[in-house]
């Protein structure tokens, strides 16, 4: 209860300098609103973006299974993850081991003008003494002058975790920084994270979950933190580095125009002098680090828990590091400096290298004593060691500028390396048009990809775990679209993806390729609702996948939320319930010694809803929740696992805080 009281004080203190914020804030309507951009691959175009001070829904930061609507977790917040809503899905990233991680890690290269000092600071908390879960965040951004920014962020993450051997650690934090000049462009940013988890590889029956009675000898209540799990003393640690630098020089000519409320000859000296950009320089560096160690000490254990150990008879410690370090040259035709250039156009070449340094392997293979696993074929001669000299060539169409037609075309052709002959085509086209006193939006993309593998899906070497895959290129076609009509509250979206030499892990926690090709149909309804205060907000995806041996899929999901939404004075109340569904399938088991979601067919897992009770409020600058969430735990039954052997946490009360200290 201490926490609840140090929350309540917080409020209280906060709650007058909010309200004095929003007495004086027609002062400060002479200064421009905050502007947010993120930068647009690969050359660093700035598309806007909002800035995270929205009043509804702020609760679903501190719910570990609320990143989509279909999220498969090993249960604790901080903990691994993979989206099961595949159109949203982010493919296998050159270091595959920390991409269950990547919900936690900095998400956002969001930069800001802000034109006065803004901080946002934000506190979660949950649990109690044994389960305690906090999140600390903030964001920083001041000008230096109107044309240039800096920036930082912090974002630590403790979780003791509902179940035994699950606590999560997590610290990131980074700085970034912009110039937006009339020749001269940067932006920047420097990012690093160190995620601590404790792996437990799933608790040892799930019947304490589903049927406690049975495992308890007729005990029907249990405590999930007395429940045995498979592994007692593992951890897993992924650390990053992420440094980007985005310089743009841009030629032009100066524009002299007369003031627009000028009726008469103006003196010279009142003229307005504009610079006009129409070819721009670009040179982005990009350098990107991450180290993934995995640690299980009790040999006995990790008998039990793997099939095989190659390394290692003493404990494991697999260690693989990656850094990449690339350049990009490009050289840009810009949009609007003519009425005749409605559009940009650019022509850029990026070269990178990669590292890639696994776990030494130091002994006698021959020697019988060790009691070692044999190695599989062909991986005696794997090196520790790999480097990549890589190349791509590429061009960009983009239209940014104007509400009836955006769009944005990218090219690139791999040149030199293992990704010579890769081909990534990607296009998006926007639109805007009136329909019955509204307007309709529209949102239409497609992509073509043929892509070498990943390195590390093809060579993998650790204690439990070793593969030498000759994989072939990966091939996607997708398109699809979104419309959306903001008087009726609908976005309706649809799409297909074709794949083909498909890499999955397969039953036995190894990587495989689907020679074949798997199609993935998928269509999302978004429909809002209101009647006074009453709110009700639906999101309902349906997909299908052609092959559901290579790429299982819960075939519906479903999110709602049913709220009251209201004012009392200058407070407002988001007063509801929520709820996330998905139906049964045969959903992934996890590996911790890879940090992979596996492919399954022995156990369906869903068809269970996960409810939360809220009450979301905001005055003037400062954001507040309270939460009980999975409240509905044990009434419909008790078979709440997204992972195998990995049950969802159980019901909770939960808090959160957020202020806005704009000056």
């Amino acid at each position: 209860m201490y926490k609840l009281y140090i929350a309540l004080l917080i409020i209280l203190l906060i709650l007058p300098a909010s309200v004095s914020a929003e007495k004086t804030s027609e002062k400060k309507e002479a200064t421009p609103p905050p502007t947010a951009w993120e930068p647009l691959a690969p050359l660093g175009l700035r598309e806007a973006c909002g800035i995270d001070t929205l009043e509804y829904n702020y609760y679903q930061t501190a719910i570990p299974s609320a990143r989509s609507s279909a999220w498969a977790t090993t249960g604790n917040f901080g903990a691994e993850g993979i989206n099961m809503i595949f159109d949203e899905r982010l493919p296998f990233s050159e270091f595959f081991l920390g991409d269950a991680l990547r919900t936690w890690k900095p998400r956002s290269r969001k930069f800001y003008n802000t034109r006065i000092p803004m901080t946002l600071l934000g506190y979660t908390t949950g649990g109690g003494r044994d389960n305690s879960q906090d999140n600390l965040t903030a964001t920083f951004s001041g000008n230096i002058n109107r044309r240039s920014q800096v920036g930082a962020m912090l974002d630590y993450l403790y979780s003791k975790g509902s179940y035994t051997n699950q606590a999560t650690n997590d610290l990131t934090w980074g700085f970034s920084g912009s110039h937006i000049g009339d020749r001269y462009e940067f932006q920047g940013y420097f990012y690093h994270y160190n995620l601590l988890n404790k792996e437990n590889g799933g608790i040892v029956d799930p019947l304490y979950i589903t049927d406690p009675a049975e495992v308890q000898g007729g005990v029907t209540s249990v405590n999930p933190k007395s429940i045995p799990t498979r592994l007692n003393n593992a951890h897993t640690r992924n650390v990053g580095t992420d440094l980007w630098l985005n310089n743009r020089y841009k030629i032009g000519f100066w524009r002299t125009e007369e003031p627009a409320d000028s009726l008469e000859d103006v003196p010279d000296s009142l003229l307005v002098r504009t610079y006009v950009p129409v070819t721009s320089f670009v040179w982005t560096l990009h350098y990107r680090e991450q180290k993934h160690i995995f640690t299980a000490g009790s040999t006995a254990e990790t008998n039990d828990f793997f099939q095989n150990t190659y390394l290692s008879n003493a404990g494991t410690y697999d260690r693989t590091t990656y850094w990449a370090l690339s350049n990009t040259l490009g050289v840009q035709l810009l949009e609007g400096f003519h009425k005749y250039a409605p559009f940009g156009l650019s022509a850029y070449i990026t070269h990178e290298v990669r590292r890639f340094n696994q776990t030494p392997d130091t002994l006698d293979h021959s020697d019988p004593t060790l009691g070692l696993t044999p190695l599989p074929e062909g991986a005696a001669d794997m090196q520790g060691r790999e480097s990549q000299n890589l190349a791509w060539a590429g061009a960009q169409l983009t239209k940014l500028k104007g509400a009836a037609l955006t769009y944005d075309a990218t090219g690139e052709l791999g040149i030199i390396g293992d990704v010579a002959g890769d081909l990534r085509l990607r296009g998006n086209v926007r639109s805007c048009v009136p329909l019955f006193c509204d307007s309709l939006r529209i949102h239409a993309y497609g992509e073509f990809l043929n892509e070498e593998t990943p390195y590390l899906l093809r060579h993998y070497r650790s204690n439990h775990f070793i593969w030498n895959n000759d994989f072939g290129k990966q091939r996607t076609y997708a398109f699809g679209g979104t419309v959306y009509l903001g008087r009726t509250g609908t976005t309706l979206s649809a799409g297909v993806k074709n794949l083909q030499n498909y890499v999955y892990f397969a039953e036995d926690f190894m990587p495989r390729q689907h020679g074949g090709n798997v199609q993935v149909l998928h269509a999302r309804l978004k429909q809002d609702f209101r009647v006074g205060i009453l709110n009700w907000r639906n999101t309902i995806t349906y997909q299908t996948s052609t092959d559901q041996q290579i790429l299982p899929l819960p075939k519906l999901a479903i999110y709602s939320n049913l709220f009251l939404l209201f004012r009392v004075a200058t407070l407002h109340v988001q007063l509801g319930i929520d709820c996330d569904w998905y139906s049964r399938y045969y959903a992934p088991a996890y590996q911790p010694a890879t940090a992979s979601f596996v492919n399954q067919h022995k156990q369906k897992l869903g068809n269970y809803p996960f409810m939360n009770a809220y009450a979301n409020m905001k005055l003037g600058r400062t954001r507040f929740f309270v939460m009980m969430s999975h409240v509905n735990q044990g009434w419909f039954s008790n078979d709440y696992f997204s992972v195998v052997d990995y049950p969802l946490n159980p019901r909770r009360f939960q808090m959160g805080l957020s202020i806005d200290f704009a000056n």
